[in-house]
């Protein structure tokens, strides 16, 4: 029996006709969350043309988990942070002192070499309500900045709800030269306002959903050279499968919707999206390379 059916995972799509890169998966939390290995995981995405991946951690242990696999693997780069809703709760639940202390471990995990961002930071108005929460995820984000753009690192944000405020945060620092927008989920004025700044867009599989289109319109509005794409496994699968455990190989669903959209053929569209990773994480990763 295979991993797909062992699992009861869904099935493999149509392979992509020119490889991409998914931007942003959490390989321990698809693990956790439908039982799927790293290595499984990988192979799965290598056989439909997804052949490099960006392990992106969320707080100090997956962090370092996303640094081993990337050193262990050549088609996988990893991304270290604390997550902005867990910048919250340690704040919240230790205080401002610990807050301080897990940040403080931030610069050592990013010089790994094979860390190429900082993120995924930002802000999360939904997940936390409280005015200290809110605070301390400020703080969180620009010491994520600072460390980002001291070590040339690419700044990879979450923002949920709070569009205007990421951007007053980043207004009012001076942010690497590479950012990338994780998770786009703004309209097109927002998204016209990120591209202004030079900043990439990351769409995930939310793009498929029949209730998004906002997302679709501020798609639209994204120059090519701009477009990222990703799954953030192992959520948010995208149609066909939405509903079921989201991993990289099931991003050929969101790159074939999006160039139906976007009026760009399938193959130009994937060589286009890896060039873009390239120039937004620092190159290119893998054992082409």
């Amino acid at each position: 029996m295979n991993v797909i059916d062992e699992l009861r995972l869904p099935p493999l799509p149509e392979a992509l006709p020119s490889p991409v890169v998914d931007n942003h998966t959490h390989f321990g939390s698809t693990r956790e969350f439908s039982g799927l290995q790293p290595a499984d995981s990988l192979d799965l995405a290598s056989r439909v043309g997804v052949t490099r991946v960006i392990d992106v951690g969320y707080d100090l242990e997956s962090s370092r988990d996303a640094i081993a696999l990337a050193q262990s693997d050549p088609r996988v780069v990893a991304a270290v942070a604390l997550h902005p809703n867990d910048a919250a709760h340690i704040f919240e639940q230790q205080g401002q002192e610990a807050l301080d202390a897990q940040l403080a471990q931030l610069p050592a995990l990013a010089r790994f070499t094979r860390v190429r961002s900082i993120g995924e930071t930002g802000l999360d108005h939904f997940r936390t309500r409280s005015e200290e929460g809110r605070l301390a995820q400020v703080h969180s984000f620009r010491a994520h900045i600072a460390v980002a753009r001291e070590l040339d690192l690419t700044l990879m944000i979450h923002d949920r709800e709070a569009h205007q405020q990421i951007l007053d945060v980043l207004d009012d620092t001076t942010p690497p030269a590479r950012v990338v927008m994780h998770c786009f989920s703004g309209d097109a004025a927002f998204a016209r306002e990120c591209v202004s700044r030079g900043y990439w867009l990351s769409m995930p599989g939310v793009l498929t959903f029949g209730s998004a289109e906002s997302l679709r319109l501020a798609a639209a509005e994204v120059p090519l050279e701009k477009l990222l794409v990703e799954t953030d496994a192992p959520y948010l699968t995208p149609k066909p499968e939405r509903g079921k455990p989201n991993a990289p190989y099931l991003l050929p669903h969101t790159v074939r919707f999006m160039a139906d959209l976007l009026g760009v053929e399938l193959g130009a569209l994937c060589e286009q999206l890896v060039r873009n990773t390239f120039d937004a994480y620092g190159g290119p990763w893998g054992q082409d390379v």
